[in-house]
């Protein structure tokens, strides 16, 4: 199955050539985790546009909800429902290639779909304006 790149283009969701800090990014990356699982529920019941409500204002800004639901249902229905999910990795970032800086959580899943037994999602919430850890792109791999 191809790569699956649903996000907001130029956050370009890796953790090459970010800006780590593990350390100082502990509370954080746990309240960056706590927000991925929450959205990613969503996700999964297919409330695609609560999912869109429910990212960042970033996120909000520069993808059309009308275009979010129809590109994450096209990706999603045919993966089938989750069966498992683990996190595999959570990096606290300030800088990430295309992105505004800010204060990021770049989140690895191993996925097991129905369909797709071997999946990596990547999660990546930023801080919004008022504090809270939003996502701010979604990838599938």
């Amino acid at each position: 199955m191809r790569n699956i790149f649903i996000t907001v283009g130029l956050l370009g969701i890796v953790a090459m050539g970010c800006d780590l800090k593990d350390k100082q990014g502990g509370a954080a990356t746990d309240e960056g985790i706590a927000a991925s699982n929450a959205w990613l529920e969503i996700v999964d019941a297919e409330r695609y546009g609560d999912s869109w409500q429910q990212a960042c204002a970033y996120f909000r800004g520069l993808v059309p909800k009308e275009r979010w639901e129809q590109q994450i249902a096209s990706v999603r229905a045919p993966l089938g429902p989750v069966l498992s999910r683990e996190v595999t990795s959570a990096e606290y970032a300030t800088k990430l290639p295309g992105a505004p800086d800010g204060e990021y959580v770049v989140i690895q899943y191993q996925t097991k779909f129905q369909n797709k037994a071997d999946a990596i999602e990547t999660v990546t919430p930023m801080r919004d304006p008022d504090g809270a850890f939003r996502v701010s792109g979604y990838y599938i791999r």
